[in-house]
């Protein structure tokens, strides 16, 4: 089987960890990217091919239908291939709070929408078409990555804090829908992890603080962490861990 790794949000944090860990043991690595400079994107790359696979980067927009629908086709375009582990690690969206007595500080609608719809929907927009084309297959993996802020609240997570329960909550509906084909859905809950996406959180310092300050493991989680996670679970031909929240914490949770 000719097996790829497709991987939203794959050039930095814990998307970059995922390709570099799945490359490494010999995974075709397709990653879709936004924001890195082209030659940071290169250099993971060249790391990449180094381990003897396969590697495409595209830049585009994750939750723009007509560019998802062209990478689709140049998936198709691979030959029969199999996407054997789908990564949903998107970071992008709107921190701000839903209260203040200033108007103009509030989150608004737009931003509440577009929030939701890169952090959450998008994976079942993804994951419909994949189906459809006969990319996902028995064996199929997919991952959403979600946080405690789906269960805890932090000051201007609000929005995050929606999307990445509605990720876990398509996640769990994909589980049921795809099970009789032999495919797996999950989401991985990583701990408090060092990634330019938690540096934008309000408080992260704190949070960061905490978070070594309880885990059994005395620091924080890695990126290579969750790579590792992934991994162990992705590549395996059974479906049968699905629908879960798979917290990749180090006993974090159970302390904290």
């Amino acid at each position: 089987m000719n097996d790829w790794a497709l991987i939203l949000g794959a050039s930095s944090g814990i998307g970059k960890s995922c390709a570099i860990k799945l490359a490494q043991k010999g995974i075709n690595i397709f990653g879709i990217y936004l924001r890195r400079p082209k030659d940071q994107i290169e250099v993971l790359k060249t790391q990449l091919e180094s381990y003897g696979v396969k590697v495409v980067f595209k830049k585009m927009s994750a939750t723009n239908t007509e560019k998802r629908i062209e990478a689709i086709e140049n998936l198709k375009a691979l030959g029969k291939i199999r996407i054997k582990v789908f990564i949903h690690s998107l970071a992008f969206g709107s921190l701000k709070p839903f209260i203040d007595n200033d108007s103009k500080k509030v989150i608004s609608q737009k931003q509440i929408e577009m929030t939701l719809d890169v952090m959450g929907n998008s994976i079942v927009y993804w994951c419909q078409a994949l189906f459809q084309e006969e990319l996902l297959k028995k064996g199929s993996h997919i991952f959403g990555m979600t946080s405690s802020g789906s269960q805890r609240q932090w000051k201007s997570y609000g929005a995050v804090s929606m999307a990445k329960s509605a990720l876990e909550s398509a996640c769990r509906q994909l589980a049921l829908e795809l099970a009789p084909h032999g495919i797996a859905s999950n989401t991985i809950m990583a701990g408090v992890t060092d990634t330019p996406a938690l540096r934008k959180i309000p408080g992260n310092d704190r949070m960061i603080e905490h978070a070594i300050s309880v885990n059994p493991h005395g620091r924080l989680t890695t990126p290579e962490d969750i790579g590792d996670a992934v991994a162990m679970i992705g590549l395996s031909e059974s479906s049968w861990i699905t629908g879960n929240t798979i917290r990749a914490d180090g006993g974090e949770d159970i302390t904290g």
